[in-house]
């Protein structure tokens, strides 16, 4: 397999990295506090992309481990939502000091915007200080370069899986050592989600779960059935006049065999 550095031409430390692909790291989820109280209103009004709007309604989902509850409800969310291009990232700032800061795509840039926004509120004339500064989350993903057997996976690995294709396409696997959550895809593209102290979590995780996905490797000979540009299933072996049954009866606008 061709190595696959972090931003996709940077040579692999195959010490490091034994499979030769190194997860690139796609959103940092930092938090820290400015100590003090702010007036978001003021903030608004005066702070460049910034955006205050505490009467909007938005849909809000009660946080679960990895995916939010189906049921929803609308709730008032009192934040100012600043913006900045670099590090392009979004915070949002509470009217308590807390702020939230995501969209980096590292630690250090997630410091550095975190900086930067105190260093506006500062300017606004609040008496913003930088305390606590934590990563709450790493958020990393990569491509195996083949298909993965799902149903297989989740069967030898119940402890750990969870898939239900009708609900979501991507198996959940639940790793105890490291902490992460991984969600994989029958395509061979993996999420990796849950690292808060450093990426080497991510890539241990990684590394961790790859011989699985080997082991699990889809013969490469299958047939997709596509629905526009979408693929949605792939059938291993399948007759072709049973497919191009289901392709009459079905509908399906095109076909082909990835022979």
């Amino acid at each position: 397999m061709a190595e696959q550095g972090l931003e996709g031409s940077q040579p692999v430390d195959l010490t490091k990295h034994p499979s030769g692909i190194v997860p690139t790291l796609q959103n940092i989820v930092s938090t820290v506090n400015l100590d003090c109280k702010l007036d978001l209103k003021a903030i608004a009004l005066q702070a460049r992309n910034a955006e205050y709007n505490p009467k909007a309604c938005y849909l809000y989902t009660p946080p679960q481990p990895l995916f939010p509850s189906f049921l929803s409800v609308f709730k008032r969310f009192a934040a100012v939502i600043m913006r900045i291009r670099e590090p392009k990232t979004t915070a949002l700032i509470f009217a308590s000091g807390k702020m939230v800061c995501t969209g980096a795509k590292s630690e250090t840039q997630s410091k550095l915007a975190a900086r930067k926004y105190a260093r506006i509120i500062q300017k606004l004339g609040f008496p913003a200080k930088f305390k606590d500064f934590k990563i709450q989350n790493i958020v990393g993903s990569c491509d195996v370069k083949f298909p993965i057997r799902l149903e297989g996976l989740a069967y030898s690995h119940g402890a750990f899986s969870s898939y239900e294709p009708e609900l979501f396409p991507g198996l959940i696997y639940r790793m105890k050592q490291p902490k992460i959550v991984l969600l994989i895809f029958v395509s061979g593209k993996i999420v990796l989600t849950g690292a808060k102290v450093v990426r080497d979590e991510t890539y241990t995780a990684f590394e961790n779960i790859y011989p699985v996905l080997t082991e699990f490797r889809k013969n490469q000979q299958c047939f997709d059935l596509i629905i526009g540009e979408q693929l949605v299933i792939s059938y291993a072996h399948f007759h072709i006049h049973v497919l191009k049954a289901c392709y009459e009866e079905w509908g399906f606008t095109s076909y082909h065999s990835t022979e």
